[in-house]
């Protein structure tokens, strides 16, 4: 595949934090950061399912948002179909499936998105959520490249649900809750840190992130005390 040392490296290192304290809204970050290098892809996004509905809970980058929005408002387009069917919804070229989701194929053309993977996360026979994979060129997705996702999907499940059998359901309902609140709450971060410092979303995230780490705090917390005027970087 196009890079299986950070493949491996990525598995070990989240197999590693499952049996520590981890921050939820940092782990969705970092997943679908590495898997845009890891694919050489355009984007990645993941979106999960709380409230009747599903719901960016993480996208790199930014501009990619408003392409997940049209189909999440919508319920139509390979996260959506991955999620009701619970199975990996590999296009190789978006211009194939115009008659079928017209308006997310004119959104994806204006994002320069030419092929898109959707991967489900799946949960005890049922779907939580899905990772999307975006090319910016059309794409044959070979098996190895949507294994590879697929195992990069269930550990982000796995980290969801982190708990025991009789308090899965309940935990993840609140990991839901909380992964969707902090975006709010980082999206709002973002914007701040962009408009200081006259930069992109994507760059005043990358800001927050690296004080969250070097500052051993969670994005969450960094986030709220930028919107609370206590932090400024």
């Amino acid at each position: 595949m196009s890079n299986q040392r950070l493949l491996l490296e990525t598995l070990s290192e989240f197999g590693s934090n499952l049996l520590s304290a981890y921050d939820v809204d940092t782990m969705l970050a970092d997943l679908t950061t590495r898997v845009v290098d890891m694919f050489e892809l355009a984007a990645s996004g993941l979106a999960l399912w709380h409230g009747g509905r599903l719901q960016i809970a993480s996208v790199i980058p930014e501009r990619i948002a408003a392409l997940e929005e049209v189909q999440l408002k919508s319920r139509s387009g390979p996260c959506v179909e991955a999620y009701n069917t619970g199975t990996v919804v590999a296009i190789p070229d978006l211009t194939t499936r115009v008659d079928q989701w017209p308006e997310y194929c004119a959104s994806a053309q204006q994002a320069g998105v030419s092929a898109v993977a959707g991967i489900p996360m799946r949960l005890d026979g049922s779907c939580v959520g899905a990772l999307n994979l975006y090319a910016d060129t059309p794409r044959t997705w070979t098996n190895e490249h949507l294994a590879a996702a697929v195992v990069l999907a269930d550990m982000a499940t796995s980290y969801l649900i982190n708990a025991s059998k009789l308090r899965q359901h309940e935990q993840l309902n609140e990991q839901l809750q909380h992964a969707l609140d902090s975006k709010a709450v980082i999206e709002q971060a973002k914007g701040a840190v962009a408009v200081t410092h006259q930069v992109n979303v994507d760059e005043a995230f990358g800001r927050i992130r690296s004080h969250a780490r070097s500052n051993r705090e969670t994005i969450r917390t960094v986030a709220t005390a930028i919107i609370d005027g206590e932090l400024h970087i």
